[in-house]
């Protein structure tokens, strides 16, 4: 999903330091268990008050990708469609100050929070781009199609640049065959649709949206909105397709719960295809599930994919929650309502490694995104992005970015997201 709050570097280290903050990430779900109770509860009145801030940091992952977009540190023609800003709740004096340059999210990020976008961006769009080639049209035993399947995606582009293979590493990815599935709330893809039809430039890549019945839970954005399909689906370039599904990730994990044998239906997740080479995309989402259900959700794929089609795992996440750092990380995601229930089983890079061993992944990898930035970025783009603003925290970047992981896994010999 999106963004979370952003410790405060200021307080951490004290007055005398120039720190500055960070984060990114969330979405989809919550600690809970099960799907929730019937109205009235006070049990229920708080998972909604919890799924509504859960759905707001959709608009802070827009805003800092914009942000990152409008400064150069990103290439993103479609960051814009969906940048809405807004004052934040529970702002830092120092987290966001308006941007000098055009565009409607007229919002600057500052420095340490811009790279750290960059980076997260990179290392995703990277493993992406590495399955994609590992199961393109070369590829030949799916017919040149593969899936991916990004949950709580919220307002997210990464299918939209795909579709239009425009900026790196897509524009040397062939769009065709990607069957790319987004889950999000009802009302957040509500939204992405209504981008879709009104934008020529989505048009240019995307047909008409062919969408279901309203759905008689959906939430809404308010109380004259319409009601929220489903599911909308829309063909791209080469006969790839793009799929929104309006669905709560609890659903997932109850249905995993509750099954008896893997002979499951798909039905939960229309066109969802079970032959293909499939990578799963979680950017801050499933951190925000139990870790019974995150693991639930997980498990719910990984029962329907074939195993000789490969099922890979990308995850975005906060770890080290015990020490200075991590500790005010975890307040000020209190401070908003937020909480992270697998911070407190996968604390660790190391943790998140047998986590996705346990999943039924064949191997697994996990980067610190300040090892991102060492490792995965070249030189000469490194002097390009320092060239953009500058950047004179580096121990607070170290700091920041150390609290926050790539992991990976995969399974099966179709493909394999060794570090690129």
């Amino acid at each position: 999903m999106s963004a979370p709050s952003i410790p405060n570097l200021l307080s951490l280290r004290g007055a005398s330091s120039r720190g500055r903050g960070e984060a990114r990430g969330g979405r989809a779900g919550s600690s809970s268990s099960s799907i929730a109770s019937p109205t009235g509860t006070v049990g229920q009145r708080r998972q909604q008050q919890h799924d509504a801030v859960i759905q707001g940091t959709d608009n802070d992952a827009a805003v800092s990708r914009m942000s990152a977009v409008e400064l150069g540190y990103l290439d993103d023609p479609f960051a814009a469609l969906f940048a809405q800003p807004q004052p934040h709740p529970h702002p830092h004096p120092q987290q966001q100050h308006p941007a000098a340059g055009p565009g409607p999210a007229a919002v600057r990020r500052l420095p340490i929070i811009n790279r750290g976008t960059y980076a997260r961006t990179t290392a995703i769009d990277r493993l992406v781009a590495q399955f994609l080639a590992d199961t393109g049209p070369a590829d030949g035993s799916s017919g040149g199609f593969r899936q991916i399947v990004s949950l709580g995606a919220g307002t997210d582009t990464r299918s939209l640049r795909l579709f239009s293979s425009s900026p790196p590493p897509f524009s040397s990815t062939s769009s065709s065959g990607i069957i790319y599935h987004e889950i999000d709330f009802p009302a957040i893809c509500a939204r992405k649709l209504r981008a879709v039809r009104a934008a020529p430039q989505l048009r240019a890549i995307l047909s008409e949206p062919e969408t279901s019945s309203p759905s008689s839970t959906s939430q809404q954005e308010g109380q004259n909105a319409t009601p929220a399909p489903e599911w909308w689906t829309s063909r791209g370039p080469g006969g790839s397709e793009l799929w929104c599904h309006g669905l709560d990730l609890r659903a997932l994990a109850l249905a995993h719960h509750q099954e008896n044998d893997i002979s499951c239906s798909t039905s939960l997740i229309r066109g969802l295809r079970t032959d293909l080479p499939t990578l799963l995309l979680s950017e801050c989402c499933l951190c925000y599930l139990s870790a019974a259900d995150a693991g639930a959700v997980v498990g719910w794929f990984g029962a329907r994919i074939s195993p000789a089609a490969g099922l890979g795992l990308v995850l975005y996440e906060a770890v080290h929650p015990d020490d200075a750092f991590g500790r005010m990380m975890v307040s000020n995601l209190a401070a908003r309502g937020l909480r992270m229930p697998t911070l407190d089983v996968f604390r660790t890079g190391a943790d998140q490694e047998r986590r996705l061993r346990a999943a039924g992944f064949d191997e697994a990898r996990q980067l610190t995104v300040d090892s991102v930035w060492e490792r995965w970025v070249a030189p000469a783009e490194k002097e390009r992005v320092d060239g953009l603003e500058g950047l004179d925290e580096l121990e607070e970047w170290n700091l920041l970015a150390g609290h926050y992981i790539v992991a990976w896994g995969w399974r099966g010999s179709r493909f394999r997201l060794v570090e690129p």
